[in-house]
């Protein structure tokens, strides 16, 4: 099979095309022969070394596609069953991909694998944080950053859904006019204009009860200074490089702030969680109230230049690798 892999961190020139023997599910595990692959902004940090992976390794934690072999002990699936997984083990980079069936959920009908794909990571993340980290309130204004890419598309429209006054932000005029057309209430392009400054007109002054922040290094002012007294500051990416850190003395000055930085695999740490996180994704996706936007997609031979793309902020919604 063909596989991307890196054995040292750094730039996306250390991504490399090989070949590998085609693997063999062991005791619990399937075997998946995969149709699509999702392109996470994870996928950067363990390849630049912030996540730290051990060297050589694969890369990707996303994909879907058919059953075609599994382990001993395995009951959840079956040969032929169609499958979507986005908790790894890292190595989804790949025509074929080994995949711990508790970790795996079946891709209900009407829903194809390129959407699945698209959709599981990102829609789960989106689940977990409006539902389950910081739970959206109908009429309660809230800031969702990035909202023109993968999870910030998914999270305008589930916001918007849940009864939230939805403030985004985008980075260009062109992906502004895509948050407003998904649902958000208003739109802030966070490199020209003040967003705390625009936050508070927009509120009235009074701020945000809830934002959700993936942006990292260039945002996090912004952030701190939009939220209301209580509100809470999600911190759940480092686009632009990691935040700072927070001195608490500083969250008791603004307003008796909370502060967060969660993860998804802490939300869908057993298989209950999981089967629970994606099923509320394919509900929301089937009931119409979330269209996944593939904006973009790539052979799996062209890793890098999706890399390249995704790190220059040239994507929108969901990158997908194709083997």
């Amino acid at each position: 099979m063909r596989a991307i892999r890196l054995s040292a961190t750094g730039g996306p020139e250390v991504l490399d095309l090989v070949d590998l023997p085609d693997p063999e599910p062991g005791p619990g595990q399937i075997l998946v022969r995969q149709w699509a692959i999702g392109v996470n902004y994870i996928d950067t940090y363990h390849r630049s070394g912030l996540y730290p992976l051990r060297l050589p390794s694969g890369l990707g934690m996303e994909g879907a596609g058919d059953v075609i072999a599994a382990g001993e002990g395995v009951e959840r699936f079956a040969p032929g069953d169609r499958v979507a997984f986005a908790s790894g083990p890292i190595g989804a980079y790949a025509d074929l991909h080994l995949v711990d069936a508790g970790r795996a959920v079946r891709i209900p009908e009407g829903v194809d694998e390129r959407t699945a794909a698209a959709a599981l990571l990102k829609g789960m993340t989106a689940e977990f944080l409006l539902l389950r980290c910081r739970p959206v309130q109908p009429g309660e204004p809230v800031l969702i950053h990035a909202a023109a890419g993968g999870v910030g598309q998914i999270m305008v429209q589930w916001a918007r859904a849940l009864g939230a006054e939805v403030i985004a932000t985008a980075g260009s005029p062109a992906k502004a006019d895509r948050a407003r057309a998904l649902g958000a209430h208003h739109v802030i392009l966070y490199g020209e204009q003040d967003v705390a400054a625009e936050v508070r007109r927009i509120t009235g002054g009074a701020g945000v009860t809830a934002a959700y922040d993936s942006v990292g290094a260039s945002t996090f002012e912004g952030t701190l200074g939009s939220l209301a007294r209580r509100g809470t500051f999600v911190s759940f990416g480092n686009a632009s490089g990691p935040p700072p850190a927070v001195e608490p003395g500083r969250l008791m000055r603004l307003g008796s702030l909370f502060f967060t930085r969660p993860t998804l695999g802490d939300y869908t740490a057993t298989t209950a969680e999981l089967d629970a996180s994606a099923a509320a994704v394919f509900g929301r996706i089937a009931a119409g109230e979330i269209s996944i936007e593939i904006g973009q997609t790539f052979p799996l031979s062209q890793a890098k230049a999706a890399h390249e793309a995704l790190e220059a902020r040239q994507t929108v919604g969901s990158t997908l690798l194709i083997p």
